[in-house]
């Protein structure tokens, strides 16, 4: 079974996307590891915010292959903001790249990887008006049992003239009630104390179900009520 790492940049949201990957990954046969050098699979998931943490990634991947030239077999990923607003820009002009895949494209990283084994670069940076990975379990890095991320929406609709963010992450669209204290209760389980609800604009939050309307003021109370010895923030 071949093995992948993650390196993460960026916000809490990265974070939190990069567990979601492990997961995907984990349930598709693939083993996490925490050591680069034992990776089959090398994947670095991006930041735009700031050139910054751009130019982090670009000195990473001059890293990255000088490991290729040891071992030309290991495949090299670069995921969210940074591939959603560069694009093909990547394969062409970092050779070292072999996938390009955006925030909302993680559900196909099975499939690319293997279209990527048969040695053909893949660009999917799909920008979707409903993807919140809401199903999915994520695995958790920080295992302290005290405290943990929940995602609870995606995307931006705010279009500020200094922010890149609606562009590379896309609209917003909110996860359904139901999943994420499902999410909660399954931390409580493990003992997690602290509780943080994330997203790109939290306080947007709005799921709409059969005409009913839940605010995050409504989540919140909720969540509160459900979960009365846990801190939620």
């Amino acid at each position: 079974m071949k093995k992948f790492y993650i390196e993460t940049y960026g916000c809490q949201m990265n974070v939190a996307d990069s567990e979601v990957i492990a997961s995907i990954l984990t349930n598709s046969d693939y083993i996490i590891t925490n050591k680069i050098e034992e990776a089959d699979i090398i994947i670095v998931n991006t930041c735009s915010i700031r050139d910054n943490a751009e130019q982090r990634v670009f000195g990473r991947l001059n890293y990255f292959n000088n490991i290729k030239k040891k071992h030309p077999n290991v495949i090299v990923g670069v995921l969210g903001c940074m591939a959603e607003r560069l694009k093909e820009e990547l394969l062409e002009n970092k050779k070292v790249v072999d996938l390009v895949v955006g925030p909302d494209c993680y559900r196909d990283l099975p499939s690319i990887l293997k279209t990527v084994e048969s040695g053909q670069k893949t660009v999917n940076v799909y920008l979707s008006q409903e993807e919140t990975y809401d199903n999915i379990s994520p695995v958790r890095y920080d295992t302290n049992g005290v405290s943990a991320f929940v995602s609870i929406m995606r995307g931006c609709q705010n279009m500020c003239a200094y922010c890149i963010v609606p562009y590379v992450r896309g609209a917003e669209r909110s996860r359904s009630v139901e999943t994420i204290i499902k999410e909660i209760k399954e931390l409580e389980t493990k003992n997690y104390k602290e509780i943080t609800l994330i997203g790109q604009n939290v306080d947007s939050y709005l799921y709409v179900k059969e005409h009913n309307k839940i605010t995050f003021a409504n989540l919140l109370e909720q969540a509160a009520i459900t979960f009365p010895e846990t801190r939620i923030r």
